[in-house]
This record gives structure tokens, sequence and C-alpha cells, in this order.
């Protein structure tokens, strides 16, 4: 395998003070996040669970700098989020994938922007493509890949900016359970190597349980931190991880609070 670029473990701090959030015209406005307050070290990795509809993604998208801030900061390794950036990498549920472009020109789109010439731009795309386990494929088209393929294209392509923080909204909500559960232990591989900081919306609680170090459970809207769960769960993680009676007892707690939550 070709060589991993690591992120570095002193950086990908994310600082969220007191933000809250008012979305809708000026005559519907309503409060979507209310006063949330926490903290992500460098190199962890983060689930956000909620009722659906109570603003999971808009917190995801004031993260990556699209949605503006009503109250409150927003900060990534001490630099106040004020706009989109290349430290923040941004996944969704349906890729972003351009059609017209090979897999390889898809993933090594971000490097254009920098200058880099074609031949470092294919190198370093190769590299990621290795990572995600996609060798064989840079010159197919997006359409010419299944869903879980298309998906490790994305998470590539968002990998090739080195983010200090990788923000990822149900990115694998549209996929069959088998392929669903190949990119959680993909991306836990992807994560244990690059030690890249993790947020990523669920709504499965069993997802939120196989890969996150803590879970954060949100209120149904306007959303509060109603939990900031810790997973002591070992790792590296397998299916046997959950039947066990710590993922069980966690399981329970976190459909508790939904439950109330909703």
């Amino acid at each position: 395998m070709s060589a991993v670029p690591v992120t570095g473990a002193d950086v990908g701090r994310v600082d969220v003070r007191s933000v809250s959030i008012d979305v809708g015209p000026a005559n519907e406005r309503f409060t979507a996040l209310d006063r949330l307050d926490f903290t992500i070290e460098p190199g962890e990795f983060v689930c956000v669970l909620g009722p659906s509809g109570c603003g999971k993604s808009t917190l995801l998208g004031a993260m990556a700098g699209h949605v503006a801030l009503t109250r409150g900061e927003i900060a990534v390794d001490g630099e106040p989020v004020d706009g989109p950036h290349r430290n923040r990498g941004l996944v969704f549920q349906q890729h972003t994938l351009f059609p017209w472009k090979r897999v390889i020109d898809n993933v090594a789109f971000g490097l254009k922007m920098n200058g880099l010439c074609l031949a470092e731009r294919h190198r370093e795309a190769r590299e990621l493509l290795a990572l995600v386990g996609l060798q064989g494929f840079e010159s197919r088209y997006p359409v010419q890949l299944s869903g879980g393929m298309q998906q490790r294209v994305e998470i590539a392509r968002t990998l090739i900016n080195r983010p200090h923080v990788l923000l990822m909204d149900e990115p694998f909500g549209a996929l069959d359970a088998q392929t669903r559960r190949m990119m959680q232990r993909l991306l836990l591989d992807i994560w244990t190597r690059m030690r890249t900081t993790v947020l990523f919306v669920t709504h499965d609680i069993d997802e939120a349980l196989f890969l996150a170090d803590r879970i954060l459970v949100l209120s149904h809207r306007p959303a509060r931190i109603v939990a900031d769960i810790a997973v002591p769960l070992a790792r590296p993680r397998d299916d046997e991880s959950t039947v066990a009676a710590g993922f069980i007892d966690i399981k329970r707690r976190c459909l508790a609070l939904l439950r109330e939550a909703a």
C-alpha cells in the first residue's frame, strides 16, 4: 500500500461555545440549535445522535462554515470558523462527485486549486484511492461504481486536502446493511491510520456505538445537548463488539434519551 498521509495528533481541536442558530425567513424564524457547548480533542471520533429534524445537519453546516451562527463561536485549532476552509472536510449522505470526471480526477480536484501539477495531483490521488481500496478504478466514471464505491471516492476526495477535521453527515445512510458495515470498518481503518478528528452525524445508535469515542445526544428542536456519553469499548471493534454487555448498556441509555428527546 502507498504511504498514508498523516494529519498529526496536535491539530483538529474543536471548541463550540454557547452556539445558537436561528433559521428560516424573517416571519417564520425559529431556533434550531440552542446554546451548544462542547469540545472535541485532536484525533477524537465523536458521533452526534438526535431526533429527525433536530438540527444535526445544521450543526455540521455551521462547523463547515456554510451556516452562520446567531450567537456563540466555533473554533478549530483556536481559529474562529467564519467560512469554509480546507482544514474542514465535509462528506454528505449523497455523493457530490462530478459525473463527467474520472475517479482519479474527482479525487485530485481539490489539489488543482493549490496549483499542483497534474502528475503530482494524480500521484496523491492514487495514494488516497489505495487507502480506500479502489486501486484499479482510477479511470472509471462515478456512474460505473456502486453506491459504496462512490462514497469511498467521496471520502478520498475530502481527505486529499488533509483536513484537520472530517465532518460526516450520515454518509452511509443510503447504503444497504452489509455495505454500510463494510464502510464503517473502512472508515475506522482510515481514522486509525490518519487520526483526523471526526464529527459524524447519524440517527443509528448501533452505528454511533460501533464508531465513536463519544456520543453527543441532542434534544428535539431547539436542539440542546442532553448527554455526552463516553464509549469505553475496546478497539479495534468488530461484530462481537455489538453484543458485548457494555455495548448493550449504552444502547439502552441512548434509546431512553432519544425517546425523551422526541
